[in-house]
């Protein structure tokens, strides 16, 4: 398949550019919005809107700033020390997942202090809500032509631009499904009712981990850093690591805890 060549800039006004990879940040915040509501209003929910409506605002800082800053520090820090502008060309991409979730943990930590709840009741309220952010973040990068996979015969391979020739994975798109819907499907299934504190929290550590660690298998890594072990492990496998020990930790001890809201 050839990559169908979208332009990533989706409406110019002069010299104002939109463009669809901040477009697609806008819609998840708009999903996990409009969802966070939704699951506000249910009978055994202890959140309300107006929690909800203030929440976000504050989620919305935290994944900028800590998407962001983890990609800097991660993945690119000397590149970006020679060119400290570029840190804040973010419509150029390069955000990190596990920056932005240090960053969303940090921001709920605040706003719970501030409004009354603890951190894991606030993270199991979010959970089911991050997974369409995540589909978004991918869709923009299959726009943007950047974190393609390896080169493949597969019927699915895609002829990329500035990739060469040859047919590579969409795994942009293959994360998309995985750490999009498929963990959607899961994590809003098993949320549906009232679970033990954490269960829902370690849940999608587990699932998005697992889901990155394999897709890494078939994305070409930065090029920046490459392989960092052996020839196959990634910075994004590594990053994985505490995350899944932290969910699995979070999944064993919930049996037995008091319900979460």
């Amino acid at each position: 398949m050839q990559y169908p060549s979208i332009d990533p800039v989706a409406l110019s006004l002069g010299p104002l550019q939109l463009h669809w990879y901040g477009l697609m940040y806008v819609f998840a915040f708009l999903a996990g919005w409009l969802l966070g509501r939704f699951r506000a209003s249910r009978s055994w929910s202890s959140w309300t809107a107006t929690q909800v409506d203030d929440f976000i605002t504050w989620a919305m800082l935290g994944v900028i700033l800590g998407a962001r800053l983890g990609y800097v520090v991660f993945y690119d820090f000397s590149a970006y020390m020679a060119d400290p502008m570029e840190i804040v060309r973010v419509w150029n991409g390069g955000m990190s997942f596990h920056g932005g979730l240090l960053g969303v943990v940090t921001a709920s930590w605040l706003w719970g202090r501030r409004n009354g709840k603890n951190l894991v009741e606030i993270l199991d309220f979010v959970a089911p809500l991050v997974p369409t952010g995540l589909f978004f973040g991918r869709i923009g990068n299959f726009i943007n032509a950047e974190l393609w996979g390896k080169v493949t015969q597969s019927p699915l391979g895609m002829v990329f631009p500035g990739a060469g020739p040859l047919p590579r994975h969409p795994s942009q798109l293959y994360e998309a499904g995985l750490e999009g819907i498929l963990t959607f499907i899961i994590l809003w299934a098993y949320s549906s009712k009232p679970r033990p504190h954490g269960a829902v929290a370690g849940l999608f550590a587990v699932l998005y981990a697992v889901s990155r660690i394999t897709v890494e298998f078939f994305r070409v890594p930065d090029a920046q850093l490459g392989y960092l072990f052996g020839g196959w492990v990634t910075m994004g496998q590594i990053l994985c690591l505490p995350l899944l020990a932290a969910g699995l930790w979070l999944l064993f001890r919930a049996p037995g805890r008091n319900k979460a809201a």
